[in-house]
């Protein structure tokens, strides 16, 4: 083995948001922004039409639109997990007549949105390196015999570190991106609901390969513009054998909004318990 390459990044340098549309804004804020303690973005889609979540360097995006849910879970670092819980009992009787739910697990808080996203939040820790808060990772559910198909599309495809590996849970590919991110793919043998067009943003390094790869096969789904173009389909490049659909959005480094420093808020500061100079939280651990 090479010396060192655990300092190595893959292609993809960065996963940026999970975009999941929802019908009622305001229900929108009081999940994601007083339960959970994420930050309306101040400065996008000021409206009732869509809102922009940020969580440290990551971000929800929430069109106003039919529901959309991921088949799996949304991986969440939440600084303080005492406190989520009494903000989440705090949003409960306005969400009641949704499908939100929480409960406290060994080392996790397991949510369920008002349309059935799952998220599972975690303490900061070495496993995420020093991130304090943000999205470290998304695990999408797959068929059987898919894992290592998916793991060679991101090796080949994608430039990214794709391994196909197995724990007490069964078989996954896991996509490492940038420091501390991932993308997980978990066989099941569960009946998978049909794909109901959520997608994902990432950056990538090398933008053309992946472009050209998927251009020659008619895969891209909207084209560059903006630096970005997006694809659904992960194909097994040996023999192009469809294997999952999820959108990505697909970013240059030139792209426009490439390391924009997002606002994240103290979710604890209130009026009658104010802190002088706590009003913004920094989303990593000292």
């Amino acid at each position: 083995m090479a010396d060192y390459v655990e300092e190595d990044v893959g292609n993809i340098v960065l996963f940026e948001h999970v975009n999941v549309q929802v019908p009622d804004q305001s229900l929108a804020l009081l999940f994601y922004v007083v339960g959970m303690g994420f930050t309306r973005d101040p400065y996008f889609n000021i409206g009732l039409n869509n809102m922009w979540a940020n969580v440290g360097e990551q971000q929800f995006h929430l069109p106003t639109r039919p529901a959309q849910a991921i088949h799996g879970h949304i991986g969440v670092v939440s600084p303080d997990l005492d406190a989520l819980k009494k903000r989440l009992e705090t949003v409960a009787p306005g969400l009641k007549e949704t499908q939100f739910a929480w409960s406290a697990n060994e080392d996790h808080v397991a949510v369920r949105c008002p349309w059935g996203n799952q998220l599972r939040c975690y303490a900061p820790g070495p496993t995420f390196g020093d991130m304090a808060l943000g999205i470290p990772y998304v695990e999408f559910l797959v068929g059987p015999g898919k894992a290592a198909g998916i793991a060679r599309f991101y090796r080949s495809v994608l430039g990214a570190p794709g391994v196909s590996q197995s724990d007490r849970n069964g078989t996954f590919a896991r996509v490492s991106i940038g420091r501390n991110q991932a993308l997980i793919f978990r066989e099941t043998e569960e009946p998978l609901r049909p794909y109901d067009g959520h997608h994902i943003a990432i950056y990538v390094a090398n933008f053309s390969g992946p472009y050209g790869f998927l251009k020659a096969r008619g895969l891209v789904s909207e084209d560059v513009r903006n630096h970005q173009f997006r694809f659904k389909e992960i194909v097994d490049p040996d023999g192009d054998k469809s294997l999952f659909l999820i959108e990505h959005e697909v970013r240059s480094l030139h792209h426009p909004m490439f390391n924009r420093r997002f606002v994240n808020r103290d979710p604890e500061q209130s009026a009658r318990q104010y802190r002088r100079g706590r009003d913004a939280l920094i989303p990593y651990r000292n």
